[in-house]
């Protein structure tokens, strides 16, 4: 969720088929069922702003808050979605052909740059079977340690408002936090969340440029 200058709550629902328990489901059946809304605090009403999302995740607005942008997890990318100027309404892609899946999105005033957690690198085998949804139907009644899973990897990408990468960290050692599914920088640090993790996690930030 994120709040712009006015109150209103940008926020979005990854998915309309399958809850949260159920995440692997929708990774392999691609579904497109996410949704972008907005709610006003003020008229307590909630609106649709874009459908048709293969797993909406991450919201956060820019800067200035133009744009609102949001994580697509299993198309490997970053869209935003135009709230004022010449191009409000329409939607367009911030950076794609991600090295992850994109999970939890917010911006560093400090730093003028999107932190995107990416939970898990990407899927060879995923991959492979997307385009085929014969092959993701068997793979989905497979038991689940025989799908693809989640690789022993932290990754945290920053991305400017323009689209380019700022820094890309990583870490894969056997101490590493895994899988990063929210990212905040504070006081120089990032504050890292994870889906599965009992604890949060604090790493240094990289030099301000």
């Amino acid at each position: 969720v994120d709040e712009d200058a006015d109150g209103l709550l940008y926020f979005t629902d990854a998915s309309t088929r399958f809850d949260v328990f159920h995440y692997r489901m929708d990774a392999l059946e691609h579904g497109t069922t996410g949704r972008l809304l907005v709610f006003d605090p003020a008229t307590k009403t909630t609106r649709r702003l874009l459908d048709g999302i293969s797993f909406a995740n991450g919201v956060a607005l820019s800067g200035d808050g133009s744009f609102v942008a949001f994580t697509e997890t299993w198309n490997y990318r970053v869209r935003r979605y135009w709230l004022r100027g010449p191009k409000a309404g329409s939607v367009d892609t911030l950076i794609e052909n991600l090295p992850g899946f994109p999970d939890n999105i917010t911006f560093s005033r400090a730093r003028g740059v999107f932190w995107v957690a990416l939970f898990s690198p990407r899927n060879p085998a995923l991959d492979a079977v997307a385009p085929y949804p014969f092959l993701r139907r068997i793979t989905a009644r497979l038991p689940e340690f025989l799908q693809p899973q989640v690789a022993d990897e932290a990754l945290a990408l920053a991305v400017r408002e323009d689209g380019s990468v700022a820094h890309l960290l990583l870490s894969d050692g056997k101490d590493a936090y895994f899988p990063i599914t929210s990212v905040l920088e504070q006081n120089g640090q990032l504050v890292l969340g994870s889906l599965t993790q009992p604890t949060v996690a604090l790493a240094k930030a990289p030099p301000l440029p």
